[in-house]
């Protein structure tokens, strides 16, 4: 018998498609699954590589990346349990919540100092991971930024666990991923990511809720406060840090590194806890870096100035460009800096309306090239050997390329055509639930 004039098939209706949505379900949690599942085993794989190499299981040539742990961390400790900051010590460039991350090894049971702080990070590493992977399922969201955080950091080498950068990251990326629905969350986490280590105040950069701004100011404010009442020398680092020449790794030293093949009589020394090029125009061209990172944070305030258009990847990649024109410009260029922006890039791949794949990818490059120079070849570079000239050219010019392309991208994804020269009246901005969930 056939059925007619219900305009349905037998196999229709509410039934149905509560079966048809179920099994979608099924499937996106199944497939989800296998992701988390492989993502967990590459993460494995890769991080027993790290360990292996901090543990000094498989030698890397070049210096041993470990002894800033073994002995400036555990010296630093050791300094700080008796309840000051190390006063006398210039290498201690850091604000006063550095004091947290290089007290908490001593919290962990039965393990030695070293091995206790590569725990640590191993566990902080373990939450950018879980982090990522939260978010990638979310709507809106990618699980690119995952697969870009397990390979990344292993590009950087050992110098990736052997620093405590990587605790400050995981304060970041959980800072950006709280963002768009818990702006106060987001600015407290900021506000403490700045006093362990100062870069991660720029995530305010693309924060437009008051509340991410005062949950910042308050959390900075407080930790200052309490820190700088309980231990004397919370504020020594201002005055170690402004000293600072130009280290051989950056931007500016590839005109010394140049030059020494022409007569430069300059010298290259161990100087505030780096290797830097010390004599004649040294002073010019650190001067020229400092213009260059002004420059950088004029931009900044002009491109918040003019933005209009946020979407809901804009905090991410606000924040991945503000800490690569920082990373750029500086008179140090330290290899661990590679891993803020390796977790800043994993935090904008995170979120499909990202404009920051190529510029992420370019950032994946010069990791590699990182890992390179620092600590393979870091003979060659700082002997000015042409191996190393190129090594690190290449590594710069990577970031110089990343950080315009970045700059680019998001001016033209969030300033409105009218107003990008300041001229006439653009058209009301599109909200940020017109462009892309901000909840999500």
């Amino acid at each position: 018998m056939v059925m007619t004039g219900t305009g349905r098939s037998a196999g229709s209706g509410p039934e149905a498609s509560g079966a048809v949505a179920g099994g979608a379900v099924t499937g996106w949690a199944v497939a989800g699954g296998a992701v988390a599942g492989g993502a967990v085993a590459a993460f494995a794989l890769s991080r027993t590589l790290l360990l292996l190499w901090v543990l000094k299981v498989l030698p890397v040539r070049g210096p041993d990346v470990t002894s800033d742990v073994a002995v400036i961390y555990r010296g630093w400790y050791e300094v700080l349990s008796t309840g000051t900051y190390p006063l006398d010590d210039v290498t201690w460039q850091y604000p006063p919540a550095a004091a947290l991350a290089i007290l908490s090894p001593g919290l962990v049971p039965s393990l030695d100092y070293v091995h206790a702080f590569f725990a640590l990070v191993l566990v902080c590493d373990a939450a950018v991971l879980g982090l990522l992977l939260y978010a990638g399922r979310r709507p809106g969201k990618s699980v690119r930024g995952v697969w870009f955080w397990i390979a990344g950091l292993p590009l950087l080498g050992p110098t990736a666990y052997a620093r405590y950068d990587l605790m400050v990251t995981a304060v970041a990326v959980a800072a950006l991923l709280a963002a768009a629905r818990r702006p106060g969350v987001a600015g407290a986490l900021a506000g403490f990511g700045a006093m362990l280590k100062v870069w991660p105040v720029l995530l305010l950069a693309g924060l437009r809720q008051r509340r991410a701004w005062a949950a910042a100011a308050v959390t900075g404010a407080a930790l200052l406060l309490v820190l700088t009442a309980s231990m004397p020398g919370a504020l020594a680092f201002l005055g170690f840090q402004r000293d600072r020449g130009t280290e051989v790794e950056s931007l500016g030293a590839l005109v010394f590194h140049v030059a020494r093949h022409f007569g430069w009589e300059g010298q290259v020394l161990l100087n505030y806890g780096s290797v830097e090029f010390l004599g004649p125009y040294v002073p010019l061209v650190s001067g020229a870096a400092l213009g260059l990172t002004a420059a950088a944070f004029g931009w900044l305030a002009l491109w918040r100035l003019r933005a209009a258009e946020f979407s809901a990847a804009t905090p991410a990649d606000a924040a991945f460009t503000a800490v690569l024109l920082f990373t750029t410009t500086s008179r140090v260029i330290s290899p661990q800096y590679l891993v803020w922006l390796l977790g800043l890039a994993a935090v904008c791949l995170a979120f499909r309306g990202s404009l920051m794949a190529l510029p992420g990818l370019l950032v994946l490059a010069a990791t590699g090239l990182t890992f390179l120079e620092f600590p393979v070849w870091f003979d060659k570079v700082v002997a000015s050997d042409p191996a190393g000239i190129a090594v690190l050219a290449a590594r710069n010019g990577l970031l110089v390329a990343a950080a315009l392309l970045a700059c680019r991208r998001l001016w033209t994804d969030t300033v409105p055509p009218g107003r990008r020269r300041g001229g006439g009246r653009s058209l009301p901005a599109r909200s940020g639930r017109d462009r892309a969930s901000v909840g999500s």
